[in-house]
């Protein structure tokens, strides 16, 4: 039997995703879960709790890896033992095999970038406003020092479906409507970690995986109005904007493009019947 070509870190629903997408390409692919019958056929699923233990590996002809972990609830001490440890004790199973990926990616998020009313760009120096965001560039900064030919793709934030905007929404009582919100759509957050996995020559470092436009959290408000049937809501000030807005153009640069450019797309699908 062939050797597993790939090691997918972490296959939640994202990860799983990733790895799908890893496999229709022809890759052999092998997903670290704590229950491995959780992890969707044609991956094959290994079990193993990265926080508490060293995974035992098969043997791997290592072409690719991807780090896409979970932690649950966002504490300081869960996210060490899940994106530091967890993903140190993986490292070090694959340095037991003297296992070199070709290509790597670690997924983290622009929580690292912090807050402020700055455009956040791949050169704004990391500002976490938090113990959980802090640890997220700790794994960064320990990732990259260890994996040469690694990129880490942060994540703005990740949806799909309905958003819990829409509670508010219908409730009639949006909260901080003149904030900039990032986004990025989980179909997109896959396709850009599998891009750069498979369609870059010579990635850069760090990459902001975000969608096209930064959008007041309002006019979200006020589209998903519209879309639920609802009366019309005020449209935001930008003049009253605040917060950080994320550019994705070093990621569209490699030839990445999001099938959900705008939040529009993304929540077009939303209706009166949710």
């Amino acid at each position: 039997m062939t050797s597993p070509d790939t090691l997918l870190v972490g296959c939640g629903r994202l990860g799983a995703d990733v790895g799908l997408r890893l496999a229709a390409l022809g890759h052999r692919v092998v997903g670290i879960r704590r229950q491995a019958d959780q992890v969707p056929a044609p991956l094959v699923g290994l079990s193993a709790d990265l926080s508490r233990e060293e995974p035992t590996l098969p043997d791997l002809d290592l072409d690719l890896l991807a780090v896409v972990l979970t932690a649950r609830p966002r504490s300081e001490e869960s996210y060490r033992a899940t994106y530091v440890d967890g993903m140190l004790r993986a490292l070090d199973a694959l340095d037991r095999q003297g296992a070199r990926p070709r290509r790597a990616v670690l997924v983290s998020s622009t929580a690292v970038n912090g807050d402020g009313d700055d455009v956040i760009t791949e050169q704004t120096p990391p500002a976490p406003a938090d113990a959980p965001a802090a640890v997220l560039l700790e794994a960064e900064q320990a990732f990259l020092d260890r994996v040469p030919t690694g990129s880490v793709l942060r994540l703005s934030g990740l949806y799909e479906g309905t958003p819990r905007l829409a509670d508010e929404v219908r409730a009639g009582e949006v909260s901080d409507p003149h904030r900039w919100t990032n986004r990025i759509h989980r179909v997109d957050a896959a396709r850009a970690a599998v891009h750069l996995l498979t369609q870059v020559e010579e990635p850069a470092r760090v990459y902001l995986g975000t969608d096209d436009e930064p959008a007041l959290r309002g006019d979200v408000a006020a589209f998903l109005a519209e879309r639920l049937g609802l009366g019309p809501l005020p449209p935001a000030d930008p003049a009253h904007g605040h917060g950080k807005r994320i550019s994705n153009a070093l990621l569209r640069s490699t030839g990445w493009t999001p099938d959900y450019p705008t939040y529009r797309e993304g929540f077009a699908k939303v209706a009166a019947t949710h």
